[in-house]
């Protein structure tokens, strides 16, 4: 189900499709979280021994600038990767277990709304990331207190 959906996705961004490629998205389509070159590298070849290291660093370089995978950086600046569906939005990412759950751009909107107004600036495209924990992690542990806190007026 995933590949068929990852072939009409690199279909529709007008990534050539290749057998390399397409092992290699659906791959990180599957994961659900956010990956390292290096590992996506080691899962691919569980099942395409033939595909090499150098391949897979290609082939995520083309899915950023296709817009279909997003580039973060990991603490010790280690780039890990995430599968993006088509159509802009923007994620909540998950520290401890490393899921990722995309965000509608509905969501964060107002902000940039609000941004535009209070100081004049016209917002022409916005990409945000939230780092947090889940709902699942964060129920593992008693209540601790927000990282991001209303600033004092």
């Amino acid at each position: 189900m995933v590949e068929t959906t990852t072939e009409t996705a690199l279909q529709q961004t007008g990534v050539r499709l290749t057998p390399q490629r397409l092992a290699i998205a659906g791959v990180l389509a599957q994961t659900g979280k956010e990956t390292s070159a290096q590992e996506l590298y080691e899962r691919v070849r569980r099942k395409h021994a033939y595909i090499g290291r150098a391949t897979v660093f290609r082939s995520l370089d083309r899915l950023v600038s296709a817009g279909l995978a997003q580039r973060l950086e990991r603490p010790g600046h280690v780039s890990a990767y995430i599968w993006c569906e088509p159509g802009h939005h923007h994620h909540l990412i998950c520290t401890t277990c490393r899921t990722v759950e995309d965000l509608d751009e509905g969501a964060v909107a107002p902000l940039a709304e609000t941004i535009a107004r209070q100081r004049g600036f016209r917002v022409d495209h916005a990409t945000l990331d939230f780092y947090g924990e889940c709902r699942t992690c964060a129920s593992r542990h008693p209540r601790g207190r927000a990282v991001v806190r209303r600033a004092a007026r």
